[in-house]
């Protein structure tokens, strides 16, 4: 095999009158590898098989088994073909495959990377997208565990997006952060697109819930479910996540509150997110500016009327945490787990045993107030409890010497009489006396 370089090397010799045997004594090859070259037997750059391809009479079969089934092991077509006279090895069986290019990407499979991608317009005003996103790691103090959530819901035509951290992905908490996340942004579009989210739809079908019927009634919007495998579909609110998760998430200092959390997300939404510059149709400005511009209908006076219930354990107070204040209970509660509940919309929040009943109704603060709302008879009820267990007396020292008192020592029992009788024992020294005489006496 000669190079290209030889070979157009060859080619100009050749125009210039050259022999061939000249030619290959000059390039150092032989005449006949020259002549085969000139007369365009061979390649340049392609190294001639030296043995008769044993793959070719299988290609078509090959072939075809790939693009029936994709995903079949190279080994399990190995022992086809094998059974059928390849005699060729595994490594030269697999080698073939990917020369040829007879495996082909299964589109069904394959990320939607690469794919092709139509452009979906988006009208101002026309659409929001939802989804859920889970937050590894959230302060341990917060209480929820291993995983906090974020809604995040995004305008597909301007971009900007807002969200809510919560708890847990229950229905209730859904709707809250739907009706929270739809007021931050501004307004209600027309339309609201999810994945197949359980809490919204039937994720087999597609088809929406009862339950989620009437809230997207309340709100008055139209809902789109986006088909399976399909994120391209939702790609607004999917980097709008990206953005939450890497750029505001990972960043987030331990000592925060989840009202301090929320307040940082909300000032970082309108701080980097809302500044960034974008051009939509032609006109280049802020998020924020092409966000004046969209149509949004203004959200209903009242949220939907979900009722949004977490378990507290109430402290030594006697007090309920509940989204930044504290609520009072009766001081027999203390140490206890209840479980408060509030209807979204109202001005009251219910605390309530775990079997259901209801032992306090108190006003609602707002979120993060840090305000402590204690009911008279809860206050007079634990200052009675605090007073019932005052006491004056020190506390014992961990080695301090406290002896016996004579009113503990009368109590003690008197040991028991020893009724065990011992005969006085005799010892008549006269018998050793004897014993010694006889000794000195020769026998």
């Amino acid at each position: 095999m000669i190079s290209q370089e030889e070979d157009v090397e060859a080619s100009a010799l050749r125009r210039q009158g050259m022999s061939i045997s000249a030619i290959a004594r000059h390039l150092g090859r032989d005449r006949k590898t020259i002549r085969a070259y000139l007369n365009g037997e061979r390649t340049p750059g392609v190294r001639r098989q030296a043995a008769v391809d044993g793959f070719a009479s299988f290609e078509p079969y090959v072939r075809r088994r790939l693009a029936e089934d994709p995903h079949l092991w190279a080994v399990t077509l190995f022992d086809e073909v094998s059974a059928a006279g390849y005699t060729g090895s595994y490594p030269t069986f697999t080698r073939n495959i990917r020369d040829r290019g007879l495996r082909s990407a299964c589109t069904d499979c394959a990320p939607t990377k690469g794919r092709p991608v139509a452009v979906i317009a988006h009208p101002p005003g026309q659409e929001t997208q939802w989804d859920w996103v889970d937050l590894p790691n959230p302060p341990a103090h917060w209480g929820w565990g291993s995983t906090a959530h974020l809604l995040v819901g995004a305008l597909s035509h301007s971009g900007r997006w807002r969200g809510l951290l919560a708890p847990a992905m229950d229905s209730a908490h859904l709707v809250d952060g739907l009706d929270a996340v739809t007021r931050a942004l501004g307004g209600v579009t027309a339309r609201w697109r999810f994945d197949r989210m359980a809490t919204v739809c039937h994720p087999a079908s597609g088809r929406i819930t009862s339950s989620f019927a009437h809230v997207a009634k309340h709100y008055g919007v139209g809902v789109d479910i986006c088909p399976p495998r399909r994120g391209n579909r939702k790609g607004v609110v999917e980097k709008a996540i990206h953005n939450a998760a890497q750029r505001w998430w990972r960043t987030l200092p331990e000592d925060l509150t989840v009202e301090q959390a929320q307040a940082s997300l909300d000032a970082f939404c309108v701080r980097v997110i809302d500044t960034r510059r974008r051009s939509i149709d032609g006109i280049r400005t802020s998020i924020a500016e092409h966000a004046a511009g969209e149509l949004l209908r203004q959200a209903p006076r009242m949220p939907y009327p979900a009722t949004v219930t977490e378990s507290r354990v109430v402290s030594a107070q006697a007090l309920v945490s509940w989204r930044g204040n504290r609520y009072s209970v009766a001081p027999q509660l203390a140490g206890s787990t209840v479980t408060v509940s509030q209807r979204l919309g109202q001005a009251h929040v219910d605390i309530a045993t775990p079997s259901g009943a209801v032992v306090a109704r108190h006003a609602v603060a707002p979120a993060g107030a840090g305000v402590m709302v204690r009911d008279d008879a809860h206050v007079a009820a634990l200052e009675h409890a605090a007073l019932a267990a005052f006491t004056t007396a020190r506390p014992h020292r961990r080695m301090e010497r406290i002896p016996i008192s004579p009113e503990a020592a009368a109590l003690l029992p008197a040991p028991a009489a020893d009724v065990t009788t011992h005969r006085d024992v005799v010892i008549d020294l006269a018998a050793y006396a004897a014993a010694a005489a006889g000794r000195n006496t020769l026998p």
